[in-house]
């Protein structure tokens, strides 16, 4: 594991990165709730029915990354909390971008 846990949930291919995440679907709100182990804990304020909380998820990733919606893509878990999401670019902004999406904190395990 990665000494910074920022950096903990993602890793770079030669495309682009891979995301961790571990789906919360059915929350008030979309939002990021921190890390549950190497995973990127993501509430999504959609249900998980008929891919509803999927598309809340690649959506709310790349508007978060400022990156167009097609630039993020579902590769395993669609039926399952547990998520392994594409990003493509290897910009170093982008690589920012990921690590600020878990925030800096004594504590941001859930």
């Amino acid at each position: 594991m990665r000494a910074d846990p920022r950096e903990a949930f993602f890793a770079v291919t030669c495309q682009g990165y891979l995301v961790r995440v571990q789906a919360v679907p059915g929350a008030g709100r979309t939002e990021v709730a921190g890390l549950v182990g190497d995973r990127l804990k993501i509430r999504l304020a959609a249900p998980p029915e008929k891919g509803a909380a999927n598309r809340e998820l690649l959506a709310f990733l790349a508007a978060r990354l400022g990156l167009p919606r097609q630039a993020v893509r579902l590769l395993h878990g669609a039926g399952s909390r547990a998520k392994l999401v594409a990003v493509d670019g290897l910009e170093p902004e982008l690589w920012q971008r990921l690590r600020q999406l878990l925030p800096e904190g004594p504590d941001r395990s859930g």
